[in-house]
């Protein structure tokens, strides 16, 4: 097992476009308790789909995760993150996977209306699969994280659904861009369009005070997202006061920090999110 971690920490040190992404997700994927997905559409019109895995045990009591993935708003799917679904289903979690649109398919703010759209799905689905519509979390990693955490702070994407983040128990970002301006990657500017648009996509810049309970985590080690996101976002809603956990891994880079939700030695991250999602009272209605 000492060396098998040993080679895990290897594997997720590399960077993903060194063309390891494969073999990344397939040894997350693998050895694991199978929990098999039930595959919805969410959004027939764009042919998007959530696959939503359910506890062996799940009451209508269960609490519920809406993760979005990463992959730069470019790359992703939602079936490479089954490890994450499994894994939070393993710990009596029901979670939903969503896809949405990509650029150049998804170009902003596409992806985050696709993101309201499936936060609408699960609010008025959750309860089918066992779980509690006042217990959900908007979740991601790395860019999903960028999705989950602006659908919590600005109001007009899930307003647009007939929802507000306070009808949501949570926001959980893992490895987030939060504060990422300026833009100067030629193929995030791609992504973000004219200049005049990059403020609409930074979740910091609007916090309020309405959001939701945040769970933030971050590795230091982090090459990709500065760990000045994170920092700066917590200072930001500590000041709007909204309740805020923060949890900076010594030495935990990029993917490191997604594998902890697989392979718990490799970083805490399943164990808070946990932690958090079981302390976070349910929304009052």
């Amino acid at each position: 097992m000492h060396n098998f971690i040993k080679s895990l920490v290897a594997l997720v040190s590399l960077p993903l476009f060194c063309g390891c992404q494969a073999v990344f997700f397939r040894t997350l994927n693998s050895s694991h308790a199978e929990i098999a997905p039930t595959t919805q559409v969410y959004a027939a019109e764009h042919d998007l789909r959530v696959d939503v895995y359910r506890p062996p045990h799940a009451s209508g009591s269960t609490p519920v995760v809406l993760f979005f993935y990463g992959g730069s708003w470019r790359t992703g799917a939602r079936g490479e993150y089954a490890f994450a679904g499994r894994a939070l289903a393993s710990r009596g979690v029901l979670t939903i996977i969503a896809d949405y649109r990509k650029y150049p398919q998804g170009a902003f703010p596409r992806f985050e209306e696709d993101a309201a759209s499936a936060a609408r799905w699960t609010i008025d689905h959750v309860a089918q699969f066992g779980g509690d519509p006042t217990r959900v979390f908007l979740t991601g990693h790395s860019a999903g994280a960028q999705i989950a955490t602006l659908l919590a702070t600005d109001k007009r994407y899930l307003a647009a659904q007939r929802l507000r983040p306070a009808d949501f128990a949570g926001a959980i970002g893992v490895a987030g861009p939060y504060d990422f301006l300026p833009l100067t990657d030629p193929k995030l500017i791609e992504v973000f369009g004219p200049e005049s648009q990059w403020p609409a996509s930074q979740p910091i810049r609007f916090v309020d005070g309405d959001e939701p309970p945040f769970l933030l985590l971050q590795g230091s080690g982090d090459r990709i997202v500065e760990p000045r996101n994170a920092s700066a976002m917590e200072t930001t809603l500590r000041a709007a006061h909204v309740p805020v956990t923060s949890r900076l891994y010594p030495g935990v880079g990029h993917f490191r920090i997604l594998a902890g939700l697989r392979f718990t030695a490799l970083a805490p991250t399943l164990d808070d999110i946990v932690a958090f999602i079981e302390a976070t009272p349910p929304v009052q209605k």
